[in-house]
């Protein structure tokens, strides 16, 4: 690809997928087989990056792909990376250590570079070191506990859990309205804040106890869950996701109707700051942005009558698959990534602080063979 265009291209040899990042206003790519995926950006995006001093991680279980997008300090450009895992769905990074949720495991990858410009000019090569088997327990957020270890959203069996050396996870802490561990989704617990090493706050799409009940309370019955009390701190969302604590706030999406808010614990309601296109899951913070994981709904009974098509219908605009950059303090969109072709739905975006060209080892090839670190 030629660097020149406003996004590099960063093509990953060790898979059949082909990949392309165009620049905004850019002509399509003119080859007859079709691309794995077509990354576009506003105008500024790339340099936004770069100056933030960091790179962005992005997990699609809908195409099997973690997303490493970041800047090439040789060009100026934007960095396309992507590897191939199965169904990979939360993620958290610490230090030097990238935790991601798969089908069947949580893998913890080191950066083995350390800062240093290694392979093609990347500054981090994420090394698979660790991995904990869950079995399926549809894992969906992740995040690193005070003492280094993970705790995660166990949605199958509705509790937050945290990794076992001998079982496939610990339970740590449930809903009040959850009656037992039953391998049933019965609230589609999902999301999870942390508040100094320890779980804060948690989404569920309802307060159901039943199995897979909380489809019928997808447009209205999310609920925001003290972790501490068991209290419920915010009522009447639509499929809640991600909940973060981000300089005081607490942060929620109000996915089903494509919102980004805040939750005002003293009253609360819900306080929406921003519409963003699609069905929004991940959330993260860059100084005063906020960056959201946008979704095009699927065309099933899960996602069908939520709020958001309403919205989209009344602001005359399809449903987008990337990332927004909101500006926290007016609520508008400074910058933004789309992502178009075979992937369309998102579930995580994770900063990467201090790494600016990231790259990954796979599973599927002779890197992880030859990739050798010695402490």
């Amino acid at each position: 690809m030629d660097e020149g265009t406003a996004a590099a291209t960063a093509i990953d040899v060790a898979t059949e997928d082909r990949l392309k990042a165009v620049s905004d206003g850019a002509a399509p790519p003119t080859e007859k087989a079709k691309p794995a995926f077509v990354a576009t950006t506003s105008r500024h995006f790339p340099s936004w990056l770069a100056d933030s001093g960091g790179s962005l991680a992005v997990s699609t279980y809908q195409s099997g792909k973690v997303i490493l997008i970041g800047t090439n300090r040789q060009t100026g450009r934007l960095s396309v990376f992507e590897r191939t895992l199965e169904r990979p769905m939360g993620m958290a990074f610490r230090d030097s250590r990238l935790a991601i949720a798969s089908m069947i495991q949580i893998t913890s990858f080191v950066d083995a570079a350390g800062g240093a410009p290694g392979t093609a000019g990347y500054d981090a090569l994420f090394v698979p070191q660790s991995a904990s088997y869950t079995a399926d327990l549809d894992v969906h957020d992740v995040a690193f506990g005070a003492d280094g270890r993970l705790v995660f959203v166990n949605t199958l069996l509705s509790c937050l859990a945290t990794t076992s050396e001998t079982h496939s996870f610990k339970p740590l802490w449930k809903p009040p309205f959850i009656s037992r561990l039953a391998p049933e989704d019965r609230c589609h617990l999902n999301g999870l804040a942390m508040r100094d090493g320890e779980p804060a706050y948690v989404t569920c799409v309802a307060e159901t106890d039943v199995a897979d009940g909380w489809r019928e309370h997808r447009t209205g019955g999310g609920v925001v869950v003290d972790v501490a009390s068991g209290e419920v701190v915010c009522r009447g969302l639509s499929m809640p996701h991600s909940p973060r604590l981000h300089e005081g706030r607490l942060w929620v999406l109000n996915s089903g109707a494509g919102e980004v808010g805040t939750v005002d614990l003293r009253t609360g309601r819900f306080e929406a700051l921003a519409f963003c296109p699609g069905y929004l899951r991940g959330l993260d913070f860059v100084g005063p942005y906020a960056l959201v994981g946008l979704s095009e709904p699927r065309e099933n009974r899960t996602f069908a009558g939520l709020p958001l098509q309403e919205r989209l219908a009344a602001a005359k605009v399809g449903p987008r698959c990337g990332v927004f950059v909101i500006d926290t303090r007016t609520g508008d969109a400074a910058h933004w990534l789309r992502l178009e072709g075979a992937v369309n739905e998102l579930y995580d975006v994770v900063f990467l602080p201090g790494l600016t060209r990231p790259m990954m080892i796979g599973f599927k090839n002779d890197e992880i063979r030859r990739t050798v670190s010695i402490e």
